[in-house]
C-alpha cells in the first residue's frame, strides 16, 4: 500500500471517528499530494519518497507557524498547529539522534573521500539524499561543516 493510499484510508477512519483535528491535517496532506500529482502531469502517481518530502515540508511549515504563534502569545493557534504537526510526524521516519547523524555523515565523508571544506558540496549531495526526512537540512549542513573543518 502506498503512502497516498494509507493517508486515504486514515482519512476515512478519521471521518468515521469524528476526529476533527486529525481529519483537517489529513485533508491538507491529501490536497497537497493531489496538487503535486497534477503539476507533474495527468495520471502520474507519487512515489512514497515524494510523498514523504511533501509531508516533511508540511511538518516544517507547521512547526515554523507554531513558533510564530507562540511568540505572539496566541496559544490557541499554537496548539492547533502542533496537533497538525503531530499528525504529519506519524507518517515520517524516525529522526536521527545527534550521535547517529554524526556516524552517518562520517560514513558519507569516507565514501566520497572528502577531506576539506572544498568537498562540502559532494558530501551534502549524498547526505541530503540519504537523510531525507530523517534529519533537518540545517542540522546536516552544520555537522558536515564541523566534521570537514
Amino acid at each position: 500500500m502506498s503512502l497516498f493510499e494509507q493517508i486515504n484510508n486514515d482519512l476515512k477512519a478519521a471521518m468515521k471517528a469524528r476526529e476533527k483535528a486529525k481529519l483537517e491535517a489529513l485533508r491538507n496532506i491529501k490536497k497537497v499530494m493531489i496538487e503535486a500529482r497534477a503539476a507533474k502531469g495527468a495520471g502520474s502517481e507519487l512515489t512514497d519518497e515524494e510523498s514523504l518530502k511533501i509531508i516533511a515540508k508540511l511538518a516544517k511549515q507547521g512547526t515554523d507557524s507554531a513558533a510564530i504563534y507562540k511568540e505572539q502569545g496566541r496559544e490557541e493557534l499554537f496548539n492547533e498547529e502542533m496537533v497538525q504537526v503531530a499528525v504529519y510526524e506519524q507518517y515520517l521516519p524516525e529522526k536521527l539522534s545527534g550521535e547517529e547523524l554524526v556516524n552517518v555523515i562520517k560514513a558519507i565523508i569516507e565514501k566520497t573521500g572528502a577531506s576539506s571544506m572544498k568537498d562540502m558540496g559532494k558530501v551534502m549531495g549524498l547526505a541530503t539524499k540519504e537523510l531525507a526526512g530523517k534529519a533537518e537540512g540545517a542540522d546536516v549542513a552544520a555537522k558536515v561543516k564541523e566534521l570537514l573543518s
